[in-house]
């Protein structure tokens, strides 16, 4: 406990291509960077990964596969203990086997005898009443636990864990800076120099990992849920997709007086009623404003392959008024992208955080309760569910959003930058666990 090096074991659902969860694997890791260097400790991450390569080459960090239980018992071994950390883990919406994955990691640490530290989670939803007892004996056990909302931490309590122990701090992703801020990009400078090669925009160069992930992720990670069974298939014939070559794919600046939308889609409903929804809803912007939409897929490939299916109902020729951005993997590229936009519609989570985070105004199509719980947290609702759809009031609450950018980010300042200085606390608080 006495060292100033630490290595510390992150475990999530790190290396299936999701620009939300890679976001949250390095706001983590330059959290505990930072927090580090100002308690005078050296971390050194091991990363459990479902592409141990791409994350290693991401990163600049050691990384272990995350299914290959030798590995994993020889990263713990090593370690001084470990971070299950970010997104939501334990939930069983998408799958019942991702809680009892997660669990089992937090488990075998605990054998082993490492410190357990649980790093601004999303619970839920539990609908399984038989994982309540599990989760409330593995966290008990652990040192530090802290939850992304007040909902988790409600929804931890009625598994009877100790209300007053589960911290209530921001989704990690909120302290993730620009690269333009001086940050590093990761827990290691020597992972920079290979990122822009791995995340360029003019191809799908993140296309070939992904594939796996999609095949896989249905079994230990939040893969998508009823509707998305399709995905895999439809990502799989994406390079025969007449679309894919259909709009722009190079970042550009749109023409002074056009105003940049940026647009993350998923699939969801297996009849893609939403996505219908929605395409009449971006007709209408269309229509009512000057503006460029820039599809921003956060999942590769699968959201790529969802943004075509919504640029192809568009209807008529937009030419340069629509774009997609491709092949982009790495978290602070896509910041970036959603940074430059005026307005963002989103249904990935992450993509809301990216634009809370920038100042960036942003309608949310809620598909899954935390996208109501973040929204709430800045005082605002989801403009549309997967269940509930109205395109034209969805088309007007950008409108009123886009014409109100100022207003909306004068007013929402206060709390989002309190968002920001609070997503540090975890990181601190866990370091301050190995000064004692």
């Amino acid at each position: 406990m006495g060292s100033s090096v630490q290595r510390i074991v992150l475990s999530g659902y790190y290396g299936f291509d999701n620009s939300g969860d890679e976001a949250v694997l390095q706001s983590i890791l330059l959290a505990l960077k930072e927090q580090g260097r100002e308690q005078g400790i050296t971390i050194e991450p091991i990363v459990l990964s479902a592409n141990p390569e791409r994350t290693r080459q991401m990163y600049g960090v050691r990384v272990y596969h995350r299914m290959k239980l030798p590995q994993v018992l020889k990263a713990l071994r090593e370690s001084d203990g470990l971070i299950s950390g970010g997104g939501s883990l334990l939930q069983d919406a998408t799958s019942a086997k991702s809680i009892p994955y997660y669990l089992g990691i937090l488990k075998l640490a605990q054998w082993l005898g490492k410190p357990t530290f649980i790093y601004s989670q999303g619970i839920g939803p539990v609908n399984r009443r038989m994982f309540d007892g599990w989760i409330r004996s593995v966290f008990k056990r652990c040192a530090y636990v802290s939850v992304r909302d007040v909902e988790s931490a409600d929804l931890l309590a009625s598994m009877r864990f100790p209300r007053e122990r589960a911290q209530v701090v921001p989704d990690p992703v909120m302290g993730l800076p620009l690269r333009s801020s001086g940050a590093s990009s990761s827990s290691g400078e020597s992972g920079a120099s290979g990122l822009t090669e791995a995340s360029g925009v003019t191809g799908v160069s993140g296309a070939s990992g992904a594939a796996g992930a999609i095949e896989t992720s249905g079994g230990v990670g939040a893969s998508n849920a009823s509707g998305a069974s399709g995905a895999s298939g439809a990502a799989r014939a994406a390079a025969d997709s007449p679309l894919l070559g259909a709009v722009s794919v190079g970042a550009s600046s749109a023409p002074a007086g056009v105003r940049t939308v940026g647009v993350s889609v998923r699939f969801w409903n297996r009849d893609r009623s939403e996505l219908e929804a929605l395409s009449r809803s971006l007709t209408l912007l269309l229509a009512a404003r000057d503006v460029r939409l820039r599809f921003l897929p956060f999942h590769l490939p699968e959201d790529e392959v969802a943004s075509d299916y919504v640029i192809s109902r568009l209807g008529g020729d937009h030419g340069d008024r629509v774009e997609m951005m491709r092949g982009i993997a790495h978290p602070q590229d896509m910041l970036e992208q959603v940074a430059h936009c005026d307005l963002l519609i989103g249904m990935r989570l992450h993509a809301l955080i990216y634009a809370a985070s920038q100042f960036v105004p942003m309608v949310g199509i809620s598909y899954d309760p935390k996208i109501d719980q973040f929204l709430h947290r800045l005082g605002m609702k989801a403009a549309a569910s997967t269940t509930q759809f109205d395109a034209a009031a969805l088309t007007a609450e950008a409108v009123s959003l886009l014409d109100g950018r100022d207003a909306w980010a004068a007013d929402k300042k206060a709390v989002i930058e309190q968002l920001k200085a609070e997503a540090q606390r975890p990181a601190q608080q866990i370091l301050s666990f190995f000064q004692k």
